[in-house]
């Protein structure tokens, strides 16, 4: 096991009806001005946000509304809130809905207390010091958002997406009641899912070697959120199986999952080659769910690169789908290693999530200009697993098709 930092400031405030702590939540952080930050029509059609500032005001608290966050989440918008928060005095940032909410909301908060254009952040050109407190409402369990050190953010002009990370603008609150995502549709709830194992995956494939407690940590959750999620899809009121999604959610992307496994203490684990792969596919074409994405770009990772350390994905195979090798010959471990990933697509599919990039309206003609800004983001070599060079990516995007 590897040194470790594990940092987890977030109060988790969980359970039926917490939507309506949320103004109190608020006060007892002392905030007296609020931006609240929200997506599209959802949050107000299932009256989530009605009830977010029907408890703000009774709280006695004010509160601006920026509404409209895309998935995705664009640098404008996210200019767009700092101006709205400078110009109105605001103290805290509170978000409503899922991932793309709660990383437009962090980028506002460490974007207003700077002079530097907040996309400056994204691009390495300064580091983020400052940063005003941010609450999160929780509606989409996907990201993790409500309690990671991650945000990520998309450039339209640029045809990027980065993201960034630190511990000063992860979530002071995390409000999670599992009751308001009953409605969320099936696709949602999948794409959601998706990206908990993936970034698990990233984690549990770090090229580190056995970590056996983080190890057994990963392998649960993943197992625990394909139960749940095989659950809500016939019973999307199940309110024990939507509890397990949104909390496994938070602990797939709050750093536990990677606790032994980092090559630096405070480094997050993992090279993260299929999102960084998957960032440029959503870059270029915003309308592409991240979920969906990874859910065919893992799987083509994976076929690619799991020789280079079998015994990872035997564990893996083993430990969440039960598959054993019949011996130890070469020809046994590719077939269980080839099950194990068969059987985790097969999953994603199960779900409704695309087996191939055909699937999501993507061109080979594309790989191309994905290569070009991932070759900007990561440089000619990018991961820990197996380091990938822009050969093997262009042959990992191919092989998705």
């Amino acid at each position: 096991m590897n040194d470790f930092v594990f940092q987890s400031p977030t109060k988790f405030v969980f359970g039926r009806g917490y939507v309506d702590r949320t103004g109190a939540e608020v006060k007892a952080l002392n905030a007296k001005r609020v931006l609240l930050v929200c997506g599209g029509s959802s949050a107000r059609s299932t009256g989530v946000l009605q009830r977010v500032e029907k408890s703000l005001a009774d709280a006695g608290i004010k509160f601006l509304e920026l509404g409209g966050v895309r998935p995705n989440p664009e640098v404008k918008f996210v200019r767009q809130g700092i101006d709205l928060a400078r110009d109105n005095r605001i103290d805290l940032i509170l978000a409503v809905g899922g991932g793309s909410a709660i990383d437009c909301a962090k980028a506002i908060s460490f974007g207003v207390p700077s002079n530097r254009d907040v996309w400056d952040f994204f691009e390495g050109r300064a580091r983020i010091k400052k940063a005003l407190p941010v609450v999160a409402v929780l509606t989409i369990p996907a990201a993790g958002s409500e309690a990671s050190g991650s945000c990520v953010i998309s450039n339209d002009a640029l045809q990027l997406k980065r993201g960034v990370n630190g511990d000063v603008f992860r979530p002071r609150v995390a409000i999670m009641d599992p009751e308001v995502t009953f409605t969320l549709p099936p696709y949602q709830t999948a794409a959601g899912v998706t990206d908990m194992i993936c970034h698990i995956c990233e984690r549990y494939f770090s090229g580190t070697g056995s970590v056996p407690v983080t190890d057994g940590i990963c392998t649960s959750l993943i197992r625990s959120v394909m139960d749940a999620a095989r659950t809500v899809m016939q019973a999307p009121d199940d309110y024990d199986a939507r509890a397990t999604i949104m909390w496994v959610g938070t602990l797939a992307h709050n750093d536990l999952c990677g606790c032994g496994r980092a090559t630096a203490p405070q480094k997050r684990a993992g090279g993260w080659e299929s999102h960084g792969l998957e960032h440029e596919i959503s870059a270029h074409n915003p309308e592409v769910t991240h979920g969906a994405g990874l859910a065919v770009i893992l799987p083509a990772w994976m076929r690619h690169v799991w020789r280079a350390h079998p015994e990872r994905f035997l564990a893996f195979a083993r430990d969440v789908f039960g598959v054993e090798p019949a011996d130890q010959t070469e020809e046994a471990v590719a077939q269980a290693v080839t099950r194990g990933i068969d059987e985790l697509q097969g999953f994603f599919v199960q779900m409704g999530m695309p087996r191939t990039l055909d699937d999501l309206d993507c061109g080979r003609d594309e790989i191309d200009a994905w290569l070009r800004t991932l070759r900007r983001n990561k440089g000619e070599r990018f991961g820990e697993f197996m380091p990938l060079t822009m050969d093997d990516a262009r042959a990992i995007y191919e092989s998705a098709f």
